[in-house]
């Protein structure tokens, strides 16, 4: 009789068709357990160490670090390949001979302690400028930005011009370093909402510029925690060259990003939205590196296989993104991403991650052409023949879940960026998954930009719209989102500029009546993101703007468009001019997710659905004890329709789509009493009847 292997066993029990692949899931956990045990044991002493301080001790030994006490400066780096090393800088007057590091160990790593000044001053003045020079076997120099470098900045024009637009390294050592004062905010994760914020700081300017975390402070973080969201996703932190990356081409991994300010700047925005209640995510790219070799990782001791898988592996780069993949199988690059996560949880204050690209990091073929089409069949993820999982990059992603909760016991959230729908990303390591909290439901905003694009109103199909939204395997988590970051850019359009582009330049203002367009653009969005919210997953998340219908779509400054900030930018003036439309869109923002925080569908068992009514387009369903219906007809109202229910009492309206305050037109009664019926109907034991206006969303509560 065949034995289900322990360390998988609670896995398969939960999701019986994982059995015939309970010893592939079994051979993938061992990996990520193996590494974790060498993790453990890589000590001097032989004396085991847990992975949190394996990473904590890592980001604090390697790179430069200033003692305040005895003001001397340790560095290290990590470089096999080369034969020296030496430390230059303006320290120095860019001496190539006078530091040099000592000491190269059997696993390549260099060092250097440089004692203080003859007047007790450090010996490199703080935010001065450094690089490592290597000496090659064959003689030749090459200078790099230390890896583990936590300031990076660009080069002044005069500079750009005579060096060249390479990023500098700056050694920060502030006298006066930021010092938190709030703690952070507690999330449950079996109990708790999680109601995102996705933003980019660059952007988040009504003016054609790039923002700064401290205009982030001051201006968005009172417009987040207004709204009701609980937790903000931050995007581009990690230091990245090219500005039009949208930072997913990061250059310096424990660099935050200088465009917006200094690290101490981000540490108060941090500190500020902890005081606010709300969590901050960062976006983490663990899934590539930028290919810049001047200012990045790539050839960093001048070999091709350092930190990556070598080129000519066929491993070393990605496809279609033009960028360097890790070699995550690799102790020293495990030691590197690892830390890097330890390293923005304790000195930033970080309360968790998005982790980017995560389908192509679980697949050899990286989600690209044919391999890239999964249609569900478990095959294709598990068995040995069909599925081109990259076992070690599973492997690194079991380790950095148990990092991140390890660190973070009481407020962990981990989100993983996959379209694949890989089984078990999103149960516990403990069960044999990979320990994800939740992946984001990448299919919901193509659905929705689908039926914009290609189908009438009265072409809806409702029953393909729930089973999009409730399509998520059981006890595996999602965050739903109607759109994100990637709906917005150039080449695409916001639903709101789907909906309205012909009418919003003209038409929303409040000084005449909405147009046919208008007010049909403003009902859809607000139906399209609340359904998507009650339906499409156990978390939320939304793009900065997009809360109030924020208009055309975004494109960084290029060589394309005359390196112009004009679609680079958040124009928040609109939601803020009373006499626009944009502020009712706003408005049902927050009583939306004010309705959420107070009466919770989201991190609750899936909906009951028990209509979809393809004439009618009414979709009615249940979630923890609330009773949402949606009108989706595009002409006909409806009165006295029977909804059913399956707990009886009397019910109330709680979030009404047809406010006046929110651009609706006030044909609801919210004072009415809805007594139910003891009579099944559709399934459920009782029913009631209402009035449902065209293209309305009701939420109904029991009346306590």
């Amino acid at each position: 009789m065949y034995t289900i292997p322990e360390i998988v066993k609670e896995c398969v029990e939960f999701d019986p068709w994982l059995k015939p692949y309970a010893q592939v899931l079994s051979e993938r956990r061992y990996l990520a357990d193996k590494y974790l045990y060498d993790i453990k044991h890589a000590t001097p002493n032989g004396k085991e160490q847990s992975l949190s301080k394996f990473a904590r001790d890592s980001y604090k030994s390697y790179g430069l670090h200033a003692n305040p006490t005895t003001k001397e400066i340790t560095y290290k780096e990590w470089a096999p390949n080369a034969e020296k090393a030496f430390l230059v800088g303006d320290f120095n007057n860019w001496n190539q001979t006078s530091h040099e590091l000592k000491d190269k160990d059997q696993f390549g790593n260099f060092s250097i302690l440089l004692p203080p000044n003859e007047d007790g001053s450090f010996a490199i003045p703080h935010d001065s400028r450094i690089k490592v020079m290597f000496q090659l076997k064959d003689g030749s120099k090459i200078f790099r930005l230390p890896a583990w470098i936590t300031r990076a900045t660009q080069p002044s024009k005069e500079d750009s011009k005579k060096y060249g637009p390479a990023y500098e390294a700056r050694f920060w050592n502030p006298e006066n370093a930021y010092q938190f004062k709030n703690e952070r905010p507690v999330f449950k994760e079996n109990k708790d909402s999680l109601r995102i914020y996705e933003a980019h700081i660059g952007i988040s300017s009504p003016e054609p510029k790039i923002a700064t975390y401290k205009e982030f402070t001051q201006n968005v973080l009172p417009r987040i925690k207004y709204l009701g969201y609980d937790a903000i996703q931050l995007m581009a932190i990690m230091e990245h060259a090219y500005y039009a990356s949208f930072g997913y081409q990061v250059t310096n991994f424990f660099a935050v990003s200088s465009r917006y300010g200094t690290p101490e700047d981000l540490k108060e925005l941090v500190d500020t939205a902890h005081g606010m209640g709300l969590l901050v995510l960062l976006d983490v790219v663990h899934s590539h590196a930028s290919k810049n070799v001047e200012d990045g990782l790539n050839m960093f001791d001048g070999s091709d296989h350092q930190y990556f898988h070598s080129l000519s592996s066929g491993r070393g780069e990605h496809p279609l993104w033009d960028s360097r993949l890790f070699n995550y199988g690799h102790f020293e690059v495990q030691r590197f991403l690892l830390a890097n996560l330890a390293f923005y949880i304790d000195i930033y204050q970080f309360d968790g991650f998005r982790f980017d690209g995560v389908t192509s990091m679980l697949y050899l073929h990286h989600g690209v052409g044919a391999g890239g089409a999964f249609s569900g069949d478990y095959d294709e993820y598990l068995s040995k023949e069909r599925s081109a999982v990259d076992h070690e990059a599973l492997a690194y992603l079991m380790l950095a879940n148990d990092l991140v909760h390890e660190l973070l016991p009481e407020s962990a959230v981990t989100i993983a960026e996959d379209v694949s729908g890989y089984p078990t990303l999103c149960l516990p390591r403990h069960m044999g998954g990979a320990g994800f909290d939740y992946r984001l439901a990448m299919a919901l905003p193509d659905m929705w930009i689908k039926l914009l694009k290609e189908k009438s109103d009265d072409e809806w199909d409702m029953g393909n719209i729930v089973f999009t939204l409730t399509n998520r395997r059981y006890g595996e988590k999602v965050v739903a989102y109607a759109e994100s970051h990637d709906q917005a850019l150039v080449g695409d359009k916001t639903l709101a500029f789907w909906l309205m582009d012909a009418a919003m330049y003209t038409d929303m203002t409040v000084l005449k009546p909405a147009s046919i367009i208008i007010d049909r653009g403003i009902a859809l969005h607000k139906m399209i993101r609340l359904i998507t919210h009650a339906l499409g997953g156990e978390a939320y998340l939304n793009f900065e703007g997009n809360e109030f219908g924020h208009p055309e779509w975004l494109d960084f400054p290029n060589v394309n468009n005359g390196e112009s900030y004009h679609y680079a930018r958040r124009q928040f003036n609109l939601v803020d001019d009373h006499l626009l439309r944009y502020k009712y869109l706003n408005e049902f923002d927050k009583e939306m997710q004010l309705c959420e925080k107070k009466h919770q569908w989201l991190n609750t068992p899936q909906a009951y659905v028990s209509l979809k009514h393809e004439v009618d387009k009414i979709i009615a369903f249940e979630r923890n004890g609330l009773l949402f219906v949606f009108n989706f007809h595009p002409t006909q109202s409806f009165t006295n329709y029977r909804i059913g229910v399956d707990q009886a009492g009397i019910y109330q309206v709680v979030l009404n789509s047809d406010r006046e305050n929110v651009g609706g037109h006030n044909r609801i009664d919210e004072t009415t009493e809805y007594f139910t019926t003891d009579l099944e109907w559709n399934n459920r034991r009782n029913f009631i009847e209402i009035y449902i206006p065209s293209r309305v969303a009701l939420i109904f509560a029991l009346k306590k």
